[in-house]
């Protein structure tokens, strides 16, 4: 064990050298083999100042505490212990502490100061505390007072919502017994009452992981899961959101410092656990309503599978998979039609399969998808029964479930023995809900083309004859919708046409009149649109389609509807229209290479050509495809997967090519729409977005484009296109927003270069490609005026200022502009920059003499104003050199012009550069022209 004094010292160096780290390592040290207890005093008291430096402040003020029990008047101690306990916003004891240190030192300022601000902050603590202590039991009275007016009741409920997100409010309705009262409320039965409740504890779990743990125990599981499994949308999503503040402040939100008491009282995992297993019984609860049901698999969805891969942790995946994976199954498998199914909504079977989807995305290694594939095998073997039809056809639907989530383990059982000549005998059932049932099912198998091409041999007479037969529309629709499918699998290869000339335009043409025909209900009209989803692969469908305003506008009233399922279907759809969908470059080479060995090569349909798109993107525009798209967005998350925001990301990208159509799609919300597509889902999804938003921001008032702080969040998406790894294109069109945004505001700016983009811009201007040169010119011009960039370009050791002056001399009038307005800015505020530019490059004169004498009247002012800020910039050596060269020649000649509204700014600024030579003495007056 080592000398205390000399690691008390050496922890000292540490200190004063800012390394905090080896300082509170050398003073632990130091404690363990000190024995002198004045010695140790100071140890700790040097300790605590570390650990205030780490912002540790629990530490901080523990440190202090026993300084100060060996030396109750040891200053620096107590006032070392006043600033952490300030810090836990324990201000009464912190006030304590300097009070005593004024004591001891009267005249130091310091503690004269801290102990002002002090009183002064729990003067306004005390009286926020009384005021809204009796704003908390009042509002409690309103509401649990029956007799009073409903409008009281609702303004009270709305300001215990809005006083429970701030978290001195939330901590005054906790401390002021509001958890019973809450619960009283809610006990009532009546909706205003439980939503206000509800919505209030909600606020109150936010970020605080000890009242989120108290309301567990006090509200308990069970009865949160009861409220939201009635039978009320609102309610359902309220509670949903409770639970959603509570998982995220048990699960890492909330940063306070519990100190050393967090392990032991507030380990949540056991809450986290009843919350999981809680969630999955409701699953397949009869009991729940079937909002409650889309609540609990939302839950399930969003909270169960990692958010990111590098988390090695899945534990909550495989505990899902082991209690819960049948259950979500059985919601897979209900069939509406049938009697005593689990009540759900029209969205709840989809919401399922893409949780199967997550779940299955989310296992780490093929011993635990085997287990995945071994648990779906085995349920669907246990309701397969020749005697028990119902059971049967809820196999067969769990599988269509499957395929819609995790196709690879649907495909698998629709692959075994048995399957898909039940799914082909279940189509020729006397029950038209068998055929229903069975249809769906070949429709979702048949997704990929050798499966499609099974099934056209097997299936295709099978649905054409239950189209004929049937008089169920429901089974009509869908068994066209089979036959669709199976008609497109060539996708859009001309030469892969799968049916006769004109069969798929006469399915297209039936899909449209059950689309727009309003007495069928909106489930058998969404498979219209899914019939069209795979028709519109060929161009003469797509065409045909647009060309029907009425069929666009009454897909685009589905798409807003509360039906969501249908979104996947639409996005298709619009992808197939405007040809956004990724393409493979084919190389000629290749093609001739390939027809020469007589394999397939495909081929464009005429239609799919450029002329014919951009018809088709104006006829979607005009029958209001942005509105529908904006609605599409805000669908609940769990519907609305990665896959379909890549899809709508490439359509918004399609529609907003052509600059003309820009306005109709800010005017429409477009603009704000693809805020979350740019933030969120897969990478090509967001790049896509992106350079939508950077296509929208280049030529539009951003204010109008993106309302509100919403500006402020497209700056990230754009300074990602400016990533190396992206096209140049979006490289250019990254830094035509940009420069339009920079020119807006000075927060703007401030925003731009707090995403670290001032780097990539700056390498552009070194860029081959002229329009992305000028392009980053143009940004750094806008952005000149910050001082975080003028202080880049006064910085030595750089060539920043060198490539601006050469960017002057270019040939290219459009770079010249830029170049020459950022230097005039420069040399306007920094005068340093004058003498440092004659410094960069033995060019400077001539590149000045030659702006001067541009014929672009925009340069020559620039340039005269760059020599007006030289003279002005208190060297009067430069402001000489200036003068003598044959500048003062040119100046004078654009000075003793005659007026001329064209090139007024030009001439007045010669004028004043001679006035300015004349104060300097370094040139005579001379008369001014008549």
């Amino acid at each position: 064990m080592g000398d205390p004094i000399k690691l008390k010292d050496e922890g000292n160096i540490h200190f004063q050298a800012g390394d905090t780290e080896n300082a509170i390592e050398c003073y632990t040290k130091a404690i363990k083999a000190c024995k002198d207890k004045k010695v140790l005093a100071v140890i700790y008291r040097n300790r605590s100042a570390c650990y205030i430096k780490k912002e540790n402040y629990a530490n901080a003020a523990s440190d202090a505490s026993k300084a100060i029990d060996v030396d109750a008047a040891d200053i620096k101690a107590l006032y070392r212990r006043c600033q952490a306990l300030e810090k836990l916003g324990k201000l009464d004891l912190a006030f304590k502490d300097v009070q005593r240190c004024a004591t001891l030192e009267p005249k130091n300022m310091t503690f004269l100061e801290t102990l002002r601000r002090l009183g002064a902050d729990i003067q306004a603590k005390l009286k926020t505390s009384f005021s809204t202590d009796s704003r908390v039991q009042t509002m409690f009275e309103i509401l649990l007072d029956e007799e009073m007016e409903k409008d009281k009741r609702e303004k009270a409920a709305n300001n215990l919502i809005v006083l429970s997100r701030e978290d001195a409010g939330a901590e005054r309705i906790f401390q002021n017994n509001g958890v019973p009262l809450l619960l009283n409320m809610i006990e009532t039965g009546k909706q205003e009452m439980i939503l206000a409740a509800v919505r209030t504890l909600s606020g109150i779990c936010t970020g605080h992981k000890a009242r989120a743990m108290a309301i567990i125990q006090m509200v308990g599981v069970d009865k949160m899961c009861s409220i939201m499994a009635v039978d009320n949308e609102e309610i359902s999503l309220a509670t949903c959101n409770l639970f959603q503040c509570i998982n995220e402040s048990l699960t890492g939100e909330d940063k306070r410092e519990y100190g050393k008491e967090e392990a032991l009282v507030l380990d949540a995992s056991k809450d986290l656990k009843t919350i999981l297993l809680s969630l999955v019984e409701m699953v397949a609860s009869k009991k729940v309503s079937s909002h409650g049901r889309d609540q609990a698999l939302n839950l399930l969805s969003k909270n169960v599978p990692r958010t990111s891969m590098k988390v090695k942790d899945n534990s909550r995946t495989l505990f899902t998979i082991d209690h819960g994976l049948k259950k979500i199954l059985k919601v897979c498998g209900q069939v509406p039609e049938l009697p005593d199914q689990l009540p759900m909504t029209e969205n709840t079977q989809l919401i399922a399969s893409v949780l199967l989807n997550k779940l299955y995305d989310d296992l780490s290694c093929d011993p635990e998808r085997d287990n995945f594939r071994d648990i779906c095998d085995e349920y669907i073997k246990s309701k397969i029964d020749p005697n028990d039809m119902d059971k049967t056809i809820h196999a067969i639907n769990t599988i269509s479930g499957l395929l819609q989530g995790p196709f690879d383990v649907g495909n698998a059982l629709v692959g075994r023995q048995g399957i898909m000549e039940m799914m082909v005998a279940l189509c020729g059932s006397e029950r038209e809900v068998d055929q229903m049932v069975a249809v769906e099912a070949l429709i979702h198998s048949s997704s990929k083309i050798s499966r499609a091409s099974f099934i056209i041999t097997n299936g295709v007479s099978l649905l054409k004859d239950i189209y004929k037969k049937t008089k169920n529309e429901k089974i009509k629709i869908r068994s066209l919708v089979g036959l669709c499918k199976l008609g497109s699998s060539g996708g859009d290869d001309y030469s892969l046409r799968q049916f006769a000339e004109g069969s798929t335009e006469k399915l297209a043409k039936q899909c449209r009149k059950w689309l727009c025909n309003p007495q069928i209900d909106t489930k058998t009209r969404k498979w219209a649109i899914e019939g069209l989803a795979y028709l519109t692969n060929d161009a003469d469908v797509k065409d045909d389609f647009v060309e029907d305003e009425i069929a666009l506008k009454a897909m685009f009233d589905l798409a807003k509807s509360t039906d969501k399922t249908i979104i996947f279907s639409v996005a298709c759809t619009l992808v197939n229209c405007t040809n956004c969908y990724e393409k493979k470059d084919v190389m000629p080479e290749l093609v001739q290479l390939a027809k020469f060995s007589k394999q397939h090569v495909p081929e464009q349909h005429p239609k799919d050509k450029k002329d014919f798109i951009e018809k088709r993107v104006k006829r979607l525009l005009k029958a209001g495809i942005i509105s529908a798209l904006a609605v599409m967005v805000k669908a609940d998350s769990s519907i609305l997967t990665d896959h379909t925001k890549e899809m709508m990301s490439r359509v918004f990208l399609a529609l907003s090519d052509d600059p003309k159509d820009r306005g109709t799609i800010v005017a429409q919300g477009g603009g704000k729409a693809l805020i979350p597509l740019a933030l969120e889902g897969t990478e090509a999804g967001k790049t896509k977005a992106s350079h939508a938003i950077a296509k929208i921001a280049a030529i539009s008032n951003p204010e109008i484009a993106f309302p509100g702080e919403r500006v402020y969040e497209v700056v990230r998406p754009l300074v990602g296109l400016l990533h190396t790894d992206k096209d140049g294109i979006q490289n250019f069109e990254a830094l035509r927003s940009l420069t339009n945004l920079a020119g807006f505001s000075e927060k703007l700016r401030l925003k731009i270069l707090k995403e670290k983009a001032l780097t990539d811009i700056e390498n552009y201007m070194f860029e081959d490609h002229d329009q992305i040169r000028q392009a980053a010119t143009e940004c750094m011009c806008n952005l000149i005026s910050c001082k975080e960039v003028q202080e880049r370009y006064l910085a030595d050791g750089n060539d920043k200022l060198k490539l601006l002056v050469l960017l002057c001399g270019e040939d290219d009038e459009n770079i010249q502009v830029p170049a020459a307005g950022a230097l005039a800015m420069l040399t306007a505020t920094q005068k340093k920059i004058c003498t440092k530019l004659t410094l960069v490059t033995t060019q400077w004169l001539e590149i000045l003499q030659r702006l001067c004498l541009h014929t672009n009247l925009s340069i020559q002012h620039r340039a005269l104003v760059i020599i007006y800020n030289m003279l002005n910039s208190d060297n009067n050596e430069l402001a000489k050199n200036l003068i003598e060269s044959e500048l003062l020649e040119i100046i004078s000649i654009i000075g003793k012009a005659e007026d001329n509204p064209k090139r007024q700014q030009a001439i007045d600024t010669a004028r004043t550069c001679l006035i300015k030579a004349m104060d300097l003495g370094l040139i005579k007056p001379f008369a001014s022209p008549s």
